[in-house]
C-alpha cells in the first residue's frame, strides 16, 4: 500500500491517473451472533436470499437535499484506525496484490509519520495510521466498511455524529468486493435504510456521506454519472471481485472511503470507495460498491464469517464488433462469449459452450463482464440461476445450480489460526544478538496440525514467513490472517529461520488448504 501524509492509498492506473482509497487497516474476527431489529434475522428465509428486513426502492427525483442530508449523517460513522509500531513496518501488506490487480501497478510507498499515540501496556503504543467512514446498517451497532479502511488495524475506534466513541472490533472482511463488517457495543443507534442500486438511473440527483480529512459528517451532492462501471480488472479473469461501482461526480476525498451514497430519500444505494484522480485528491469522478453486493457480502460475514461466492465456471470476453463477426454473430450487439467451460461447473450444467453468448441471468440483463460480475454476487452456492444466452443466433435459456470455485455447494468456513498447531514466543534481544538475527520468533507447544506435517520441530525460529520479518505471534497470526482472506492464491507459509543448535538455515513450506 502506499501511505502518504494524508492517510490515503494512491493507486497507479495505467493510463497515469489513480485511483485513490483513503486509510487502511483491520483484523479478523468470529461472527457475532448478537440480533439486530434492522439488519438480517438469519433465521428468516429472506435472509438466505441475502435481503435485508429494512429495504427500500424507487428512484427519487426532488431536488430538495435537507431531508436526505438529515436523516444520513447520524448513520454515518467516522473511523479511525490504529496500529503498532511493529505492525507499521509492514507498510500496508499486501501480499499478493490485490488492489494492483483491481487498480494497476503502486507507486513507491512513502512512510507515514505518526501523528497520535494512545498507551496500551509497557511495550507497546498505538499510531493513528488511518481515517476513513463507515454506515451504520443495525440498530445494535453493526456497521459497513471498505475493507481498505480497516485492513491491518490492531485498533478501531469510532466516532458517532453525536461525539460519543466506541471501540470495534472486526465481525468479518471480504478484500475482493473490498467491504468490511464491524461492530460496537451500543444501543438504539440509527440504521440506515437500504434502497435498490438496481433502479437508480442515469442522473439521477445522489448524495455522498462521509469524513473526508477528518471533517465529521460532510455532505456533497452529485448525479449518478454511469452504473456498472469497471475500472480496469482483467475482463477475462475468472475473479469474481468488485467490478460493477456506481459512478457518480459527488466529490470524495481522503476520509470518504467507507461512507455513504444514499439517494434523495435517505436511502443507501451505494458504500463509497474509491475515486479517479490525476493528482491524488477529488476531481471529478467518484466510484461507490452498489447495495445489491453490499447485501450480500455483509450479510455472509455476519452469519458464517466469510463470503460464499459462487462461480460460473467458464472464461468469458466482452462481445464487440470484431469479436461479433469473427463468430458469426449476428442476433446481438453485446454479452458476454463464452471461451472454455470448467468441468463440475454451473456453466457446464448449464451447457454452455464455445461460442456462446450470455445476455442475462434471471432475466436481467447482462451487457458486460462488470454487469455479470455484479448479478453473480447476488448469489450463493447451491441457489438456482436462469442463464439466457445465444447459440447460433438463436436465443435458448437453461436453469442450474450455483457452485463455488471448488464445484461444490458447501458453506465455506474461514480458516482458523489454532490449524498451525503450534505458539510462538517472542526472543528477546539478547537472544538475537547471540543467534546473529534480527528479527524470530520461536515455534513451541508443537502439536498436531499443519506446523507439524511440514516437518518443523519444537525449537524453531522462524525469522521470516512468505519474506516478511516475524517478531511476535502476532505477526505470524496477521500474514496468516492475510494469506486466508485471499481465495484465489495458495494457501501457503514459506518459512525460513534456524535451529539454535544447528547454525545453518533451514526452509519450510506450510501447506494451508
Amino acid at each position: 500500500m502506499n501511505i502518504l501524509k494524508s492517510s490515503t492509498i494512491v493507486l497507479g492506473l495505467a493510463i497515469g491517473a489513480t485511483v485513490l482509497i483513503a486509510s487502511r487497516p483491520g483484523s479478523d474476527n468470529t461472527p457475532d451472533a448478537a440480533s439486530s431489529d434492522n439488519f438480517i434475522n438469519i433465521s428468516d428465509p429472506a435472509a438466505q436470499s441475502g435481503q435485508f428486513v429494512r429495504t427500500a426502492a424507487s428512484a427519487s427525483f426532488d431536488t430538495d437535499f435537507t431531508v436526505a442530508a438529515e436523516k444520513t449523517v447520524n448513520e454515518v460513522v467516522c473511523i479511525k484506525s490504529f496500529t503498532t509500531r511493529r505492525q507499521q513496518n509492514y507498510g500496508g501488506y499486501d501480499p499478493f496484490g490485490m488492489f494492483d490487480f483491481f487498480f494497476g501497478p503502486q507507486q513507491p510507498q512513502q512512510r507515514q509519520q505518526p501523528r497520535q499515540q494512545k498507551k496500551r501496556n509497557s511495550d507497546d503504543d498505538y499510531v493513528q495510521s488511518g481515517l476513513g467512514s463507515g454506515v451504520i446498517v443495525s440498530a445494535d451497532g453493526y456497521i459497513v466498511t471498505n475493507n481498505h479502511v480497516i485492513d491491518g488495524a490492531e485498533k478501531l475506534e469510532i466516532l458517532l455524529n453525536d461525539n460519543s466513541t466506541y471501540e470495534a472490533r472486526v465481525i468479518g472482511t471480504d478484500p475482493a468486493t473490498d467491504l468490511a463488517l464491524i461492530k460496537i457495543d451500543a444501543k438504539d443507534l440509527s440504521p440506515i435504510i437500504f434502497g435498490d442500486s438496481e433502479t437508480v438511473k442515469i442522473g439521477e440527483w445522489v448524495l455522498a456521506v462521509g469524513n473526508p480529512f477528518g471533517f465529521n459528517s460532510t455532505v456533497t451532492a452529485g448525479i449518478v454519472s454511469a452504473k456498472a462501471r469497471s475500472l480496469g480488472a482483467n475482463n477475462q479473469s475468472g475473479n469474481l471481485g468488485i467490478e460493477s461501482f456506481i459512478q457518480t461526480d459527488a466529490a470524495l476525498n481522503p476520509g470518504n472511503s467507507g461512507g455513504a451514497l444514499v439517494n434523495l430519500k435517505g436511502e443507501l444505494i451505494g458504500i463509497n470507495s474509491a475515486i479517479y484522480s490525476n493528482t491524488g485528491s477529488y476531481s471529478g469522478f467518484s466510484f461507490a460498491i452498489p447495495t445489491t453486493i453490499v447485501k450480500k457480502v455483509i450479510t455472509d460475514l455476519r452469519q458464517y464469517g466469510t463470503v460464499q461466492r459462487a462461480v460460473l465456471g467458464c472464461t468469458v470476453t466482452e462481445l464487440d464488433a470484431k469479436l461479433a463477426k469473427e463468430n458469426d454473430v449476428t442476433a446481438t450487439k453485446s454479452g458476454l462469449l463464452v471461451h472454455d467451460v470448467t468441468a463440475r461447473s454451473t456453466a457446464k450444467e448449464l451447457g454452455l459452450q464455445s461460442g456462446d453468448v450470455i445476455v442475462a441471468i434471471n432475466n436481467v440483463s447482462v451487457k458486460n463482464r462488470a454487469e455479470l460480475v455484479e448479478q453473480l454476487n447476488k448469489f450463493r452456492p447451491g441457489e438456482k440461476i436462469t442463464v439466457t444466452y445465444y447459440r447460433d443466433n438463436k436465443k435458448a435459456s437453461a436453469t442450474a445450480t450455483l457452485r463455488n470455485n471448488q464445484g461444490s455447494t458447501e458453506i465455506t468456513k474461514p480458516g482458523e489460526f489454532s490449524q498451525l498447531g503450534a505458539a510462538f514466543m517472542k526472543l528477546s534481544a539478547d537472544t538475537k544478538s547471540e543467534l546473529g538475527i534480527r528479527s524470530g520468533v520461536k515455534v513451541t507447544g508443537l502439536q498436531k496440525g499443519a506446523f507439524r506435517e511440514a516437518g518443523v520441530k519444537d525449537g524453531f525460529i522462524i525469522t521470516e514467513i512468505n519474506g516478511k520479518a516475524v517478531n511476535s505471534q502476532d505477526d505470524v497470526e496477521y500474514i496468516y490472517n492475510q494469506i486466508m482472506k485471499d481465495e484465489d492464491a495458495d494457501r501457503v507459509l514459506l518459512l525460513s529461520g534456524l535451529y539454535p543448535d544447528s547454525g545453518r538455515k533451514y526452509y519450510y513450506a506450510v501447506n494451508l488448504d
